[in-house]
């Protein structure tokens, strides 16, 4: 088997996909659904960072897509849904790269992608909120919540995040790597989102 000596890679977002949210029924009002919001990909990012025998490493997806509909006065009609292209994932190290799509790791091959999806938001104050979804990778589906900053400023929106991601708990990491003694199973994901109300 042949040895790499990677670190991985875990993730992301949060904001939107249209839910409305209708009463039905006399007196009952159907509440607006969310506006969409169109990412910026020139300056949003998905990136994650863990170690490697203690090494320190930041890596990010170079290919992902994220459906936001998002209203900080309408969170019950707000949801995302964020699809990363795994084999995107790039640490600037040539070992650390090739090896992520492998079948010890993200497993390419038969899991392209992995899937944040979130319909539940908490709103924290002072412009913080916590998005509560679902994380899906190498075919597993795991909860997720994902803290996050956001600030707008009429059709601007500015969203900065983070969570930490079990690669253990997905099957990321096989053979020498199924352990935390190299690699730790913890491995924190860190988004930056801008975006123009659609």
């Amino acid at each position: 088997m042949r040895r790499l000596d990677h670190g991985w890679a875990g993730w992301l977002a949060a904001l939107a996909l249209v839910v409305p949210v209708a009463g039905i029924g006399a007196g009952q009002a159907v509440a607006a659904t969310a506006p969409a919001w169109v990412v910026n990909k020139a300056t949003s990012r998905i990136q994650f960072q863990s170690s490697v025998g203690g090494s320190p490493f930041t890596g990010a997806f170079g290919r992902w897509s994220a459906d936001i509909h998002f209203d900080p006065k309408n969170l019950a009609a707000s949801s995302v849904l964020v699809r990363v292209d795994m084999s995107s994932a790039r640490t600037g190290a040539a070992d650390k790269d090739e090896a992520m799509p492998g079948a010890d790791w993200f497993a390419t091959a038969k899991f392209a992608q992995g899937v944040y999806a979130a319909k539940g938001f908490k709103d924290l104050g002072g412009g913080r909120y916590q998005a509560l979804g679902t994380l899906t990778m190498r075919g597993v589906t795991r909860p997720l919540a994902l803290n996050f900053q956001l600030a707008i400023a009429g059709d601007q929106a500015r969203m900065v995040g983070s969570t930490t991601v079990d690669r253990h708990s997905f099957g990321v990491g096989k053979g020498q790597f199924a352990s935390a003694d190299t690699v730790p199973f913890a491995v924190k994901v860190l988004i930056n989102i801008n975006a123009k109300r659609g």
